[in-house]
């Protein structure tokens, strides 16, 4: 099984995710918490982010939280996203804010 290196752009953290897990879960496995957290199944939009580089597959997101122009751009929810490289990415929920302090 691969793994690949995340980088959060905003706090400079990176950490491993399977190509099994989504982005979220390899984030919290390791103790992580760049990301906000928030229901890990897409409904609530808490952990928007925009990938930056790297190739990812992606499961069926709520268009409440993400319109299909946003993920042709590259923002998507980071509980809905497996990683199939390396991959840099910044926080755009709602915690956002509270990163940049």
């Amino acid at each position: 099984m691969m793994s690949f290196q995340i980088t959060i752009e905003d706090s400079g953290e990176v950490y491993s995710c399977k190509e099994t897990q989504h982005l979220l879960a390899g984030m919290i496995q390791l103790g992580k918490k760049g990301i906000p957290v928030g229901c890990r199944s897409g409904g609530c939009g808490v952990c928007k982010v925009k990938i930056h580089s790297g190739e990812y597959t992606t499961k069926k997101m709520s268009r409440d939280h993400i319109s299909v122009e946003e993920e042709a751009q590259g923002v998507v929810l980071a509980c809905r996203v497996l990683p199939k490289g390396n991959i840099s990415l910044s926080v755009i929920g709602h915690l956002h804010k509270a990163v940049m302090r």
